[in-house]
């Protein structure tokens, strides 16, 4: 995910608000964002939001940040729509100055002045950002590739960043991704060939899951899917949306015939072509549905044909191949990048930045868009590509620019945060971190219910659930004897603490658990006492309806 500032005389710029996906750690999460804690403190003085594509690692957090920010935001016709989108979603369009700028458009927001340069990605209209001000200019790359045969937008033009290295690049501020591939990205009109090759063989079904922000894949299938006289059905929320963008924008067709999921089961399957979310193994995602049998209108089966077009995010690993062995268990055929051509990156090779340090000549290269071992090879191949220095910068690291070579200069708060239901909290919060607890060691409630006198009215009731080593093991029964005994078994002084009775009460459970498992699972005890006029069918019940705490 992204967020950047750069800061001028007192006076702020943000570059992109972008999300990331939660992992298997954060159960219960789907999206995780970047803590603007920094900048929330400062917003006074931020002059402006501008996002250089629309892809959700740079737009994903607009919509739940903004009213911690209230900025004006600015973006290009197309990321303009997704935004909306996202605003109008959140209820809060109407109070969002979203300002569109046109492509290769600019802007002026106090002393920086903004222009914006287009550059080929997967996405249409991702530009660079030239931000000049009174001591420098310093070029952002934003996410880049570049591709000589773009199936969306122009083949980047190299004239205006060679003419911003003939004024004098301050600083290049460059996506890092592909800096250990060798050559260059690979053209996506190389991946329309491929991919219709495929899809041209194919007898039943044909499902293809990629990002659904990346346009110049879905463009291409939907020419694919004209050539192999196949019909286009978009499967999932976030692909209708992007597409209903695109066509907004001009980007694609209006007039292509597009069905839902529901128009599917009309069809023959040897002429649907499927075009689905979910290429990361998303539970929820579309293709995770399909393969699992939870969608409602589709499924596949044997002889049909299921395409993985993107690449593997390091960590969804998991998370795919539960997808694609699923799909496998009912004999469909499973095409991914790893045994054919069917995707190629959006990011700059080696050869691509070499291009991009030629054009710009940076004084200094600030390597960023990747892990700590691509933003070190990044800066060591910068300094051979003729920049004057590089450094490499970590989250929250103050990089001054001027006056001086560039140093790190101080530290500002960072962290991320984690969408928990409808509530953005802290990626440590109390709350997720008992539930990852819960979800390797499980959960021990004890319920224990005393008369006035301190004395027993039912045996405690414990439940264990989800606790390693409990299953079939008499656990919960021995459990609620022991646990009477060692309660009545108390002078009657400490029966009326409830202090005492709760640290008994866990003393034996932990004693019985240890034999069973070597993890600590969390013990709720819930202590209930009844006032002395309660009546014998009250109280009875009351046992019934003991409470367990969560």
């Amino acid at each position: 995910m992204n967020l950047n500032l750069y800061g001028f005389g007192g006076k702020w710029i943000m570059v992109d608000c972008g999300i990331t996906f939660a992992d298997d750690s954060m159960p219960g999460v789907d999206i995780v964002l970047p803590d603007p804690q920094f900048i929330e403190e400062e917003s006074s003085n931020l002059l402006g939001l501008l996002l250089t594509h629309a892809h959700e690692d740079h737009i994903g957090a607009v919509a739940h940040l903004w009213p911690r920010l209230r900025c004006p935001v600015f973006a290009t016709p197309f990321t303009s729509a997704l935004v909306a989108s996202k605003l109008e979603e959140a209820g809060l369009l109407s109070d969002v100055p979203l300002n569109i700028v046109p492509v290769s458009g600019s802007v002026t927001l106090g002393d920086f002045d903004v222009r914006y340069i287009p550059i080929t990605h997967s996405i249409p209209e991702a530009h660079s950002l030239s931000l000049k001000t009174p001591v420098g200019t310093v070029l952002h790359t934003g996410d880049w590739k570049l591709d000589p045969m773009p199936v969306v937008g122009d083949a980047t033009s190299p004239d205006p960043y060679c003419a911003l290295g003939d004024q004098g690049v301050l600083a290049l501020i460059c996506d890092s991704t592909n800096v250990f591939r060798p050559g260059n990205s690979g053209s996506e009109q190389s991946v329309r060939e491929s991919l219709e090759n495929i899809v041209s063989q194919a007898t039943g079904r044909v499902a293809i899951t990629t990002f659904a922000s990346n346009v110049a894949r879905i463009k291409s299938i939907l020419a694919i899917a004209e050539a192999c006289e196949r019909h286009i059905v978009l499967v999932g929320r976030s692909m209708w949306r992007t597409v209903h963008a695109a066509c907004a924008t001009g980007h694609l067709d209006a007039a292509t015939e597009l069905l839902s999921d529901v128009d599917a089961g009309y069809l023959p399957p040897e002429k649907l072509l499927l075009v689905c979310t979910g290429c990361q193994g998303e539970p929820r995602g579309a293709m995770s549905r399909i393969a699992f049998g939870d969608h409602p209108h589709i499924g596949l089966e044997a002889g049909d044909l299921a395409i993985f077009s993107s690449k593997i995010i390091p960590g969804n690993e998991r998370s795919i191949d539960r997808v694609q062995n699923q799909l496998a268990t009912s004999d469909v055929q499973i095409v991914t990048e790893k045994d054919h051509f069917v995707h190629t990156s959006g990011h700059p090779s080696r050869d691509e930045l070499a291009e991009m340090y030629a054009w710009t000549r940076p004084e200094l290269a600030v390597p960023v868009h990747g892990e700590a071992r691509h933003l070190q090879e990044h800066a060591k191949y910068a300094l051979e590509l003729g920049a004057g220095s590089s450094i490499v910068i970590r989250n929250g690291d103050l990089l001054r620019l001027h006056p001086g070579p560039g140093e790190i200069v101080g530290h500002v708060p960072v962290g991320r945060l984690a969408l928990d239901g409808r509530k953005l909290v802290a990626e440590d919060s109390g709350n997720l971190q008992m539930r990852r607890r819960l979800m390797f060691n499980g959960l021990i409630a004890v319920t224990i219910l005393l008369n006035h006198e301190g004395a027993l009215e039912l045996p405690p009731r414990v439940l264990a659930r989800g606790v390693p080593g409990t299953e079939n093991s008499g656990f919960e029964g021995l459990a609620s004897q022991k646990t009477d005994e060692d309660i009545r078994a108390l002078p009657r002084g400490k029966r009326n603490d409830d202090d005492a009775i709760d640290n008994a009460v866990r003393r034996t459970v932990r004693r019985l658990l240890k034999p069973l498992t070597f993890g600590r699972p969390p013990i709720e005890v819930d202590i209930i006492r009844m006032p002395s006029n309660m009546t014998g069918a009250t109280k009875r019940g009351m046992g019934h309806q003991q409470t367990v705490k969560a």
